[in-house]
């Protein structure tokens, strides 16, 4: 046992070998409606434990019943968000999660949070919402998710 640890060793001090850690599995939490975009975290967080809410009602209750490592927002819930900017219902849209997150400092304080929306424009406002309760948090696009998952929560 003990021969194969220095020859892995050797390896990888060689740049034979890569070397990889495992991590633990992490609970995640995503909020989004798009079906789609559920398979796609299911296969990003593969062995991982990944909560899905549709509505502002569902993600409120699992933010309030779960601890969470990650948490991905979305902000267009609703079909009529994919068509126009213009609509006053902030209420059924991730920004109504991060005001809640804010209004309530306990929940989720050690959670890396990530809006992913492909709206720009309500992005930022969700980012400060979240920053002012000093809460981690940044705005990736859904195209550039990918890289950032690999590069936070690499398997």
């Amino acid at each position: 046992m003990q021969i194969m640890q220095v020859w892995q060793r050797l390896l990888i001090r060689l740049g034979l070998r890569a070397e990889v850690a495992e991590r633990s599995p992490i609970r995640v939490f995503l909020l989004d409606d798009d079906p789609r975009r559920h398979e796609w975290f299911k296969s990003r967080f593969h062995g991982d434990t990944l909560d899905i809410a549709e509505t502002v009602e569902q993600a409120k209750q699992l933010l309030s019943e779960n601890d969470y490592d990650a948490i991905f927002l979305d902000h267009d819930l609703l079909p009529h968000h994919y068509e126009s900017n213009d609509h006053n219902d902030y209420e059924n849209t991730g920004y109504a999660i991060a005001e809640f997150l804010d209004k309530n400092p306990g929940l989720q304080r050690a959670a890396t949070i990530i809006v992913h929306t492909r709206n720009a424009d309500a992005a930022i406002p969700m980012v400060q919402k979240l920053r002012e309760s000093g809460r981690h948090v940044e705005y990736v696009p859904f195209p550039m998710l990918n890289v950032k998952i690999k590069h936070y929560w690499r398997k």
